[in-house]
């Protein structure tokens, strides 16, 4: 039987006693009813996983020992940092949570030109706290023991200043002539830019290829806002990530 896992914010440590946060514990308690003496795989997101044993469930919360540490992970070997112009709700939202399920390093959301939404600075801040909620829920699905980090920049420009110097730079765009596959490579890393649903302006395409994007497409059909980061993260795990 699959143990269930749960994220509590770090420091974890073996020998240790506590109460689970309030959200997990109430999961934990009122959706699985879980008992006394049942088992939990538990992660704070700085690496490595952790046997936990119940000891009690109250009006207190549920408490758990944490009964050791295993040093597994889960990450993939290709380091992808996906720069994604900013989605609407439930786009942006799917994109987070599959991204994560494919391994995906680091998540830098833009706000571009043809964006439809738009935010300011405190509409960022909560945005990014909905998708590191997200991220971390999807950690808990597939097993990852790292949650990505996921930030978010005025515009492309300032998303280009965070990639990963070191990076393999690719720019999903339709009209390229160059496909993802011919150009993806054995590189350790990718910074891959995702541009919005109504695309990328001259100026905006200008600027990436001025840092050291290189434009390729996704076959010949022009993918959604939300399709397109998914599959070019798929393919790239297939060719030098995980899936191999």
């Amino acid at each position: 039987m699959r143990l269930t896992r749960c994220f509590v914010p770090p420091p974890l440590a073996a020998g240790d006693t506590r109460l689970l946060p309030e959200e997990v514990a109430a999961h934990v308690a009122r959706v699985l009813r879980a008992r006394a003496g049942q088992s939990l795989t538990l992660f704070d997101g700085r690496g490595g996983e952790y046997d936990a044993t119940i000891l009690q469930i109250d009006r207190a919360g549920v408490r758990v020992h944490v009964d050791l540490q295993r040093t597994v992970e889960r990450e993939s070997a290709l380091r992808v940092t996906l720069l994604q112009a900013l989605a609407r709700g439930e786009r942006m939202d799917l994109i987070v949570q599959k991204a994560t399920e494919l391994g995906v390093a680091a998540i830098l959301a833009w706000s571009a030109e043809r964006s439809v939404v738009r935010l300011d600075d405190a509409g960022l801040a909560r945005r990014c706290e909905h998708w590191r909620a997200i991220a971390i829920s999807a950690c808990e699905q597939c097993g990852r023991n790292q949650v990505p980090p996921i930030d978010a920049v005025a515009d492309l420009a300032s998303a280009c200043a965070r990639a990963d110097g070191a990076s393999l730079r690719l720019l999903l765009a339709p009209e390229a002539t160059r496909s993802l596959i011919s150009m993806a490579g054995r590189s350790p890393g990718v910074s891959l830019v995702v541009g919005p649903e109504g695309g990328f302006s001259d100026a905006e395409l200008a600027l990436a290829a001025q840092q050291g994007f290189q434009s390729c497409r996704l076959g010949p059909r022009v993918l959604r806002a939300e399709t397109a980061p998914l599959a070019a993260l798929a393919a790239l795990q297939a060719v030098a990530g995980d899936f191999l």
